[in-house]
């Protein structure tokens, strides 16, 4: 059986998109590295393979290629950006250093069709971000399309196609067209990629693998570890006991709700720990935020580590894994600039003596969010905005006291209220409100009062590797100022945040 689209990375920064827009199509598409074998790749039967860009150039020591003989197994394959290059390079035609390379937008012209192209309009804006360039194609091939440099090769006869610009990204006109046209015209892939046939089969392979044992999972309230759980229940009920862990650093009144979500609705075995002492006792006297965050994410391990083994029988450790932590922690790119740790809790300790579940980890976000729906998780708890695993610790910049808790909380509350009540929480992709360590004056009635200010933080953004702040109108954001100010003891004053990534962050810390 064909098993959809391979894509092997190169380290492109949208290998992900790729493999995101032929899911879109209904086909499996998996993010490999660019270095796996040629004989685990031919393993999984692919209808085609995918070579993606990357920021390396063909021409240097130690290039990143792959196995010549993976062109010559009979399986399509497109190489866009660096794939194309690679191609060339590898069927020994030239690839050389451009003289002043292309970057952003670019007008592809077609010369001559092919199944690739098909039906594209002979005119296009297309996305270039390259500069290298193709020299000289190799024998056999055609030069179908040009921009400023050759953008698109190919030979029909042994269906091998390169592109130089990103028909992925959604500045590329055509983009859709050209993936489509890959996917069905050329490599005729199995339409076969269901959200409903994903939870059939998950559940079955819960069960086989489970047994009669006991799962764990620590469940956080956010989107994949919900959804998590709720599959994980609807394969074995009450074999699976969650772990809600009350930091003492989460959204207002956040506990009660996970426990009436999930306990009462849903029927879940949750047991709740309340260490909100725990954490903020830790905390006191810290300002840095990488302390912070260890602090946090060590003392999360710590509970979470306690409280599991109170529970007897349990041998599974159930976690919301999603794709892109998948594709992250096999990326070609190698360690990044640190900017700061992850968002995330950190990691459970390896001699926690668990096997580990993960039914999420072939998923997008937004195919969590879609199975949340069909197992009947209400829309406004899976599409709730992203919430960093050390909670208000990163948003309370400087020291964290319960105090400064209790006013974030409610300040971000008053937000979000008045976002689902402008019907504008869906508009945007993060929302949440920031406390600085900056105290001001300001006049309340006849008194002068020295409080606490307060920053509104909205992005949009659809990959969070950029974005942009929201632009609301101002009576929204007069209204929203004014009911912090009005009903939040302790914060006197209400700036917005209209910085964008980057060069900025979404989150503060």
């Amino acid at each position: 059986m064909n098993r959809g689209i391979i894509i092997l990375d190169f380290g492109s920064q949208y290998n992900q998109l790729i493999a995101r827009r032929i899911r879109e199509l209904g086909v499996y598409s998996e993010v490999l590295p660019y270095d796996t074998p040629l004989n685990e790749i031919l393993t999984k039967n692919p209808s085609g393979i995918i070579l993606s860009g990357g920021p390396s150039s063909v021409n240097i020591e130690n290039a990143r290629l792959v196995d010549k003989n993976l062109l010559e197994q009979g399986i399509p394959v497109l190489g866009i950006c660096y794939g194309m290059q690679l191609i060339t390079h590898l069927l020994d035609g030239k690839v050389k250093r451009g003289e002043k390379g292309e970057y952003g937008k670019a007008t592809l012209e077609i010369k001559k069709s092919n199944t690739l192209l098909s039906g594209a309009s002979q005119f296009s804006t297309v996305w270039m971000s390259h500069f290298d360039e193709v020299q000289e194609i190799p024998a056999g091939f055609e030069v179908n399309a040009v921009s400023d440099v050759i953008s698109a090769i190919s030979n029909e006869a042994q269906r091998i196609y390169g592109v130089q610009f990103h028909p992925e990204v959604s500045h590329t006109e055509e983009g859709a067209r050209i993936i489509e046209n890959f996917v069905f015209g050329i490599c005729h892939a199995p339409k076969d990629w269901k959200l409903t046939n994903y939870i059939d089969s998950a559940v079955a392979e819960i069960r086989a693998k489970v047994g009669s044992q006991k799962v764990i999972l620590g469940l956080s309230g956010g989107v994949d570890s919900s959804v998590a759980a709720v599959l994980i229940h609807k394969a074995i009920g009450d074999q699976l006991q969650c772990i809600f862990v009350d930091t003492g650093l989460l959204r207002k009144d956040e506990a009660e709700k996970v426990m009436t979500n999930y306990g009462e609705h849903f029927h879940l075995n949750i047991k709740l720990i309340d260490a909100k002492d725990r954490f903020l006792g830790k905390l006191k006297g810290i300002s840095d935020p990488e302390e912070k965050r260890k602090i946090i994410g060590n003392e999360f391990v710590a509970v979470f580590d306690e409280e599991s083994h109170k529970i007897e029988g349990a041998k599974f450790l159930a976690q919301g894994t999603i794709y892109p932590d998948v594709i992250e922690s096999q990326s070609v790119k190698g360690p990044s600039a640190v900017i700061k740790s992850h968002h995330n809790v950190g990691g459970l300790p390896e001699e926690m003596d668990f096997e580990l579940l993960e039914p999420l980890r072939e998923l997008f976000k937004d195919e969590v969010r879609k199975v949340g729906e069909e197992l009947g998780i209400p829309a406004h708890l899976v599409h709730r905005h992203p919430f960093p695993g050390p909670g208000l610790g990163i948003r309370i910049l400087g020291e964290v006291d319960e105090e400064k808790v209790t006013i974030l909380q409610h300040a971000d509350d008053i937000f979000i209220e008045e976002l689902y009540k402008n019907n504008l929480y869906d508009k945007v992709s993060q929302a949440f409100v920031v406390l600085l360590p900056v105290k001001s004056v300001g006049v309340m009635g006849d008194e002068r009062t020295y409080e606490y200010t307060a920053v509104v933080r909205s992005a949009n953004t659809t990959d969070f590797m950029t974005a942009t702040f929201s632009k609301f109108p101002w009576e929204f954001l007069e209204t929203v100022s004014n009911r912090i100010i009005n009903e939040v003891r302790g914060i006197n004053r209400v700036t917005y945040d209209i910085s964008s990534k980057p060069p900025a962050t979404i989150e503060w810390e």
